[in-house]
């Protein structure tokens, strides 16, 4: 059963043709003040891979990736890609990529069990991103110091978009806040992570939660993370209070990639070390890959959130279980 939101009294702003202007408009600018602030080319990238390669997003190791057979290539099995935290990373070094510079690219991925609502379907739409620093710049300092360009690339398009739309006001905070998930544990001992995640934004307004994958003191981790890119002890999610339907709304995980102590310490405590042996994590291991930071920011969820639109559909052509398309129609909400 679907467990979407529909807000008393919604009414879209806009119509579906000057909502697909405003899409445009929002993704131009976000890409440019992005790129600028972290110095990124844009370059393509697969949408999908060879399972044996490890490049796969394993997510939190249950859904289901897409595959398929292609009849030009004997006993081939490929799957669509859940996202491409791993292969950046192999890009960077693949394109000779320099200390400093980074990639981005159009990621686009099927979630084929993820449970719809107002912010997730079964289309994944994201910028991925990837920066190559040094093995001394793995510090949270780092982290956090990328995190605030990015903030400030998501405030600017904001600023943006109010000037260009008179519905549109400011409401992101002028900073971030910065919080670890076992202080919002230890904050908020009684709650539900996303309970917390949900207070904490309301609170704060735009909130880095730091620290994610690893088991907190209450023995379970804040969210589920894959093992092998992300370094848990350097990563978080950043996530803004959204008003129109009154939850904590994720624009984006990013974090400092595992280096070779990390990975292995990662695949022991997610019980999988037999990863290691895959071709990808053995670059790893093997020092054969950049240290890189990196990240996904959801190109559909910030476009529901400059336009203050309800639900997700709104922004992006997916498919909807019957009731929920019914449900949303009945509320004023058109979904693609």
């Amino acid at each position: 059963m679907s467990k979407s939101i529909y807000p008393e009294n919604y009414h879209s702003d806009l119509n579906l043709h000057d909502t697909q202007v405003a899409i445009k408009t929002v993704k131009d600018f976000f890409q440019r003040a992005l790129t600028e602030r972290l110095n990124l080319l844009r370059v393509t990238a697969p949408l999908f891979v060879e399972p044996s390669s490890g490049l796969n997003d394993n997510l939190n190791g249950v859904e289901r990736p897409v595959s398929f057979d292609i009849r030009g290539i004997k006993g081939s099995n490929a799957e669509i890609v859940h996202s491409l935290a791993k292969w950046k990373r192999y890009a960077l070094k693949k394109y000779g990529f320099s200390y400093g510079e980074g990639l981005y690219t159009d990621m686009n991925a099927i979630r084929r069990d993820e449970e719809t609502d107002n912010i997730h379907s079964i289309y994944v739409d994201q910028w991925d991103w990837e920066k190559i620093i040094t093995k001394e710049d793995r510090t949270v300092d780092t982290l956090k110091q990328v995190v605030q360009e990015v903030y400030q690339a998501l405030k600017k398009t904001e600023k943006y978009m109010a000037i260009e739309y008179d519905y549109i006001e400011e409401i992101l905070p002028k900073n971030i806040f910065f919080i670890t998930s076992q202080e919002l544990e230890d904050r908020y001992p009684d709650c539900t992570p996303k309970e917390r995640e949900y207070k904490i934004a309301k609170l704060k307004g735009a909130v880095f939660i730091m620290q994610i994958g690893g088991k907190l003191k209450s023995g379970l981790p804040h969210d589920g993370r894959a093992p092998d890119y992300d370094d848990w002890s350097l990563n978080g999610d950043i996530i803004v209070y959204y008003p129109v339907l009154d939850i904590a709304l994720e624009l984006s995980s990013m974090g400092i990639r595992v280096d070779e102590d990390s990975l292995k310490k990662q695949l022991e405590l997610a019980g999988c070390p037999e990863r290691a042996e895959l071709p990808f994590q053995k670059a790893i291991l093997n020092k054969e890959l950049p240290y890189t930071i990196g990240g996904g920011i959801g190109q559909s969820r910030i476009c529901m959130f400059y336009l203050r639109k309800a639900h997700i559909g709104e922004v992006q052509a997916s498919l909807w279980p019957e009731e929920e398309t019914k449900a949303a129609a009945e509320h004023g909400i058109e979904l693609l």
